[in-house]
């Protein structure tokens, strides 16, 4: 149990999606076009689909979206107190909506969310077929965040102040962006270390992962690199949460003050627990030590 915690010290902003798993058939699949290991945005012809599934199969729902996936999983590495993590997102006045509030209260995570009726709660399906698992992504909603609505709200505003540590995933493929110029992990880790920085009384640190292979930091001139935890590959269930896991783990030590070698260690034990179950979720209480 954490000591250091205060409410709301981690602060998560991103596009929220409400996760919807289901054992379903072939036919369904070929219904929509999907292959059995898809990771797609849903286009216009996928729009009944999250409606169908339901309708159709025997569905588990979760809070999803990859920066409330990590919030979620740093709220239950710490357990208590509640509501040390705090989301931010957009979602629509709908079922899925409601739904998805509920699954965040489930999880402990202060989530507020602008909600507006112009677009239906962002959704991500996950149809399961045998060891298969094709996932379909309908923003939707997500899309639709306004600053000046929700954000600039006093009482949102108070929120972004209590944090001590703020998350926002970035999907953009950074070294290039950047034009770096090098795909060696740390060369890149190196280059982003290095660039300017407002805030020059603290260094930067820059922590890559690699899936399997090792996590690479850099901290000043030092380079490291950190194995994985084994696992062997009959106890591997789905690896789609497993970056998110990561981060989680790694926000749940850094809001405590951890070491970065700890944070890293807490971001592998968590990645492996995620990568042993269905989605993004976990067992009731963590065993990290």
């Amino acid at each position: 149990m954490s000591f250091f915690c205060s409410q709301n010290a981690l602060f998560g902003m991103g596009n929220p999606l409400l996760d919807i798993c289901a054992v379903v058939d072939k036919d369904f699949l070929d219904k929509y076009g999907l292959k059995p290991n898809d990771q797609i945005l849903a286009e216009e012809k996928h729009k009944e689909m999250f409606e169908e599934i339901v309708k159709k199969f025997k569905v588990e729902y979760h809070a999803g979206g990859a920066t409330q996936n990590s919030v979620k999983v740093a709220q239950w590495m710490i357990q208590e107190p509640h509501k040390v993590a705090t989301f931010f997102g957009c979602i629509g006045k709908d079922k899925f909506g409601k739904i998805l509030k509920e699954k965040a209260e489930e999880a402990h995570v202060d989530a507020h969310y602008y909600e507006q009726s112009q677009e239906p709660t962002g959704t991500c399906a996950a149809c399961i077929t045998g060891d298969n698992r094709s996932l379909i992504a309908n923003l939707a909603a997500a899309n639709c965040y306004k600053k000046e609505k929700h954000l600039d709200l006093a009482e949102n505003w108070k929120l972004v102040e209590k944090a001590q540590v703020y998350y926002i995933a970035e999907a953009a493929t950074f070294a290039r962006e950047q034009g770096f110029e090098t795909e060696d992990i740390e060369e890149i880790a190196k280059k982003a270390q290095s660039l300017p920085k407002e805030n020059k009384k603290r260094q930067r640190i820059v922590v890559f992962t690699q899936g399997k292979e090792g996590t690479v930091m850099t901290k000043g001139d030092k380079v490291e690199t950190f194995p994985v935890l084994e696992i062997d590959q009959s106890e591997m269930v789905d690896t789609n949460g497993a970056g998110d896991a990561f981060v989680g783990g790694f926000l749940s030590q850094l809001v405590q003050d951890k070491t970065f070698e700890q944070c890293i260690r807490a971001g592998h034990y968590a990645a492996n627990v995620i990568i042993r179950h269905a989605g993004c979720t976990f067992p009731e209480k963590p065993d990290f030590h």
